[in-house]
């Protein structure tokens, strides 16, 4: 991404990024490293990546917490924004936003799963998104096919939440070029075709069978690599 950066394309792009440090030195660290990774003195968005722990809320804004460190780097000029991601339970994120209002803090962003299947079981869009609102935190919203699961069942369609931001993978330029047709061409559902489309993805979606980031530990990286909680050193 610095190397796709160079050239004056820096000034023309909204740049984002995500660390998994915890302690206030391994978010410092990691925070640097993206700054030098991406060639660049300053990121506009930076989030605490997967808070899916119930302790997780408690060690970032603790003594020596990440929180420390985000905001010194903002301080400093680093980084323009402040988030959070988490795709495992409402109550988590909810936690998260609470223990933040605690300690006077207030995200400007706030990142979780919207989507059809979403809606019926343990739902961030109906528990999350509006106490994200009420804060006034800009909702990301990722895993719109459920990483490509959801493609699997049937029926399925588009999600019918409306975030701030739909996040979607692009590894391939055709997809990225398949995201930015959806883009120019969306426009808003009507309550009546949301609750159609609800109504039809209810039966599969009820149990989270299809949404394994919530269900399982298949999509949880910091479980299986504990040390980038810890640590300066990235995911590669």
């Amino acid at each position: 991404m610095g190397r796709a950066l160079r050239d004056g394309y820096r000034q023309r792009v909204f740049l984002m990024t995500k660390i998994d440090g915890r302690t206030r030195a391994a978010a410092a660290a990691q925070i640097d490293q993206c700054l030098r990774a991406f060639g660049t003195d300053v990121i506009d968005l930076v989030q605490i990546h997967e808070v899916i722990r119930m302790s997780d809320p408690e060690r970032v804004f603790g003594p020596d917490g990440a929180i420390e460190a985000l905001v010194a780097a903002q301080k400093a000029g680093k980084l323009r924004f402040i988030g959070f991601t988490g795709h495992k339970s409402p109550d988590i994120h909810l936690k998260m936003l609470a223990t933040a209002k605690t300690h006077g803090f207030s995200f400007d962003t706030v990142q979780m799963p919207l989507n059809v299947m979403d809606a019926h079981y343990q739902s961030f869009g109906a528990r999350v998104v509006p106490e994200a609102r009420k804060q006034e935190a800009g909702v990301l919203g990722m895993k719109p096919l459920g990483s490509g699961l959801f493609l699997q069942s049937r029926p399925f369609t588009e999600h019918a939440v409306t975030p701030t931001v739909v996040i979607t993978g692009c590894d391939t330029l055709g997809i990225l070029m398949q995201g930015l047709d959806a883009a120019y061409r969306w426009t808003p559902m009507t309550e009546p075709q949301k609750k159609s489309l609800l109504g039809r993805t209810a039966p599969v979606a009820l149990a989270g069978e299809w949404e394994k980031y919530k269900t399982s530990g298949a999509f949880d990286g910091t479980a299986q690599h504990p040390w980038w909680l810890e640590t300066a050193s990235l995911k590669g």
